[in-house]
């Protein structure tokens, strides 16, 4: 399924990176606060499979980033800013899709899905947050049944006793 863009001026890029400084600027701009630490953001940068960006007159308006183990690929993150979403975006927090009116954010994950699958991964997953359900449903994501996603938080690592 492909959707083009309304707005004529988004100008799309697909690269393996992109500035820790503009995307945590963008982070920012969209009350998304995965890390402030830009050494943190030049690791998940550097160990990203690739990047597809949004822009509009230069613009930061949207990202869609993928990383795999060769095996396996994630659309790891999507994240569109609220204001180019549409008026169905309710919450309007951490730039999730939660209208996709323009198809600017399934551009972007399209390219990204395109690029994992050209690399030859078997299964691209994707982890949606709520609002985000619909969208990775249009995308052609499906629920797995009796899967579980669990998560540990990690603080400060432990000491290695000698």
């Amino acid at each position: 399924m492909r959707v083009a863009a309304m707005e004529t001026n988004i100008e799309y890029a697909t690269a393996s990176a992109i500035a820790a400084e503009e995307l945590a600027a963008f982070y920012e701009r969209q009350g998304h606060h995965t890390t402030r630490d830009l050494a943190k953001l030049e690791r998940m940068i550097a160990n990203s499979f690739c990047f597809v960006t949004a822009r509009l007159d230069g613009e930061l308006i949207g990202m869609a980033r993928g990383v795999t183990d060769g095996v396996h690929g994630y659309l790891s993150e999507c994240k569109l800013d609220p204001r180019f979403q549409g008026p169905a975006c309710i919450t309007r927090k951490d730039g999730r899709i939660e209208h996709d009116s323009e198809g600017i954010a399934a551009e972007m994950a399209l390219r990204v899905v395109s690029a994992l699958a050209e690399f030859g991964v078997d299964r691209i997953h994707a982890l949606a947050y709520g609002t985000e359900v619909d969208f990775c449903e249009e995308m052609g994501f499906r629920r797995v049944s009796g899967m579980v996603v669990l998560e540990r938080a990690v603080t400060a690592p432990a000491p290695v006793n000698a």
